[in-house]
């Protein structure tokens, strides 16, 4: 006896639907079995399982270091890590 199932209609990337099913088959999974277990996966931890968060922007002060290290600026040079650590130390 087979169990009963329900359709699922999604619109998905072409070439994200492709690259996705390729892995699934390595895996020996099907597009229908790999969304199943993800849906399981939101039952067993009541929501998402893992973070879906908007990543943290870096603050100003960040911000300026990273521009400076683009543009070549206030950096440190050393030939190596037992020279970097002396140079610290000054």
């Amino acid at each position: 006896m087979t169990a009963k199932t329900d359709v699922l209609r999604v619109r998905i990337a072409p070439e994200l639907k492709k690259s996705v099913k390729e892995i699934l088959e390595k895996l020996g999974l099907s597009p229908s079995e790999a969304i199943s277990m993800y849906f399981r996966q939101i039952e067993m931890e009541q929501g998402i399982p893992f973070d879906v968060k908007i990543p943290k922007i870096p603050n100003r002060e960040t911000r300026k270091v990273i521009d400076d290290a683009l543009k070549g600026k206030n950096i440190h040079y050393a030939k190596d890590t037992k020279e970097l650590f002396e140079q610290l130390e000054k």
